[in-house]
Formats: structure tokens, sequence, C-alpha cells
């Protein structure tokens, strides 16, 4: 498995961000870590499922309202016109970085998953006042705490807070669950390998959110939505 670490390697001490939206991800996420987490196992984070399900699919209107064209995804003017509106200051480079960053089929379009990532990754770099108003006029302040038990959750796996999770660290938090049960290390390994798209044997946030998106069936609904459009 190209990538993944094995054991004795240790990657995290010459760990170098690949993109300026990487660094700036994992700095904001290493801010957030000195906080420390209400979280106190991987299991804690499975019994909030339902309620991240609830919540990330009520960003649904948001994301209709701003596919101005209603094609189903968001291009890029819309996505500039969905940062105007909502009064959230981004420059040109930073749209361009988050919208490259979760365009992950490289289609010039967000689908729902993608555009839900970019909000949630918002959520963690605007970390002010103004952007806090900005936020609060988008009408989801239940949709702020989703996205906070989310960081709350990746803050738990991050064990050496260094903005990333490994797969060492991945093994460890699953174990502080199911001690004893000889199947935690294949579970740890099958949602690292979820997470780790790159294979490059780090978790970063934005990885993070996208598997989180599918472990609760996000993905679901646009393959429903699009077997009803062929109907």
């Amino acid at each position: 498995m190209g990538g993944v670490v094995t054991k004795g390697e240790s990657p995290k001490k010459a760990w170098m961000p690949e993109t300026k939206l990487e660094a700036k991800m994992v700095e904001a996420m290493q801010r957030r870590a000195s906080e420390g987490t209400a979280m106190k196992s991987f299991n804690s984070i499975i019994l909030k499922f339902p309620k991240i399900d609830e919540g990330l699919r009520n960003c649904k209107a948001i994301f209709q309202q701003f596919d101005e064209d209603s094609n189903g995804a968001i291009d890029h003017e819309e996505l500039r016109r969905c940062f105007h509106k909502l009064e959230i200051s981004f420059s040109e480079e930073e749209i361009n970085d988050l919208f490259e960053a979760c365009d992950i089929n490289e289609d010039m379009g967000m689908k729902f998953n993608e555009f839900i990532v970019l909000l949630c990754l918002v959520y963690l770099l605007k970390e002010d006042p103004s952007a806090l108003h900005a936020k609060l006029r988008m009408g989801m302040p239940t949709l702020e705490a989703t996205f906070e038990t989310l960081v709350d959750a990746f803050v738990f796996l991050d064990k050496n807070k260094d903005g990333y999770v490994s797969k060492s660290e991945m093994v460890h938090a699953i174990n502080e669950t199911t001690a004893g049960e000889r199947s935690s290390g294949r579970i740890a390994m099958k949602r690292f390998e979820e997470m780790d798209w790159d294979k490059n044997g780090m978790v970063n946030f934005k990885e993070f959110l996208f598997a989180f998106t599918r472990w609760v069936g996000i993905d679901d609904i646009e393959d429903e939505e699009e077997g009803e459009e062929k109907v």
C-alpha cells in the first residue's frame, strides 16, 4: 500500500503542507487543538453521527440557494457571489484555492458534499468576530454546532496536535474505544484508508471531512436525487 505509514516510520517530523490553503488549515486546527476536545472516545464520535447527518442535510437549502442555474453544482462564479452575499471576506486567491480544493472531481462545479466541506473549511479558517457575524447571517446556528462537532472530532483523533491524523493516531483512537477486541486494528485501518485519499499516510481536515460525508451518507442523497431525475 503506497504511502501508508508503517511502524517505525515518523513522517510528522518533516511533514510540510502541500498548499497555502493546507498550511492555513493546519495552523487553524493547531490553534483549535490547544483548546482541547469534548470527545472522550471514537464511540462518542459515532454516537453523534445522526445529529451530524441531520445538521449537514440542512445545508441543502443553502446549496440550492446558491446553485443559481439549478444544475446540481456550484461553479466558480456562483461561489464568488455566495461569498459576497454572506459578506465573507476571502481574497480572490483564497476563493480559488478553496474551490480547487473542494472540487475533487475537477469538473468545475461543486456538488452538495463538496459544498459542505467548503463551508466547514470556511468555518475553521475564519475564526474572528466579523466572520462569526457572516456565518450567523447564513441563518444556520445549528449548522455551526455541527461544524464545531466535526472540528472537535478531528482534534480528538489528532493526538499530537500537529494538524494531521496519522495511522498510529487512528489506531490509538479506536483502541481507546474497543480495548481488548481483536478487530479494532482492522477497523482503524479501514477508517484510515477511507480518509487518506492521496495515500500519503497523513490525513488533513479536508480529507477527514470528505470521509465523514460518506460515513453519514451525504453522498447517498446525491445518488438518490440523480436517480429520481433520470426516472
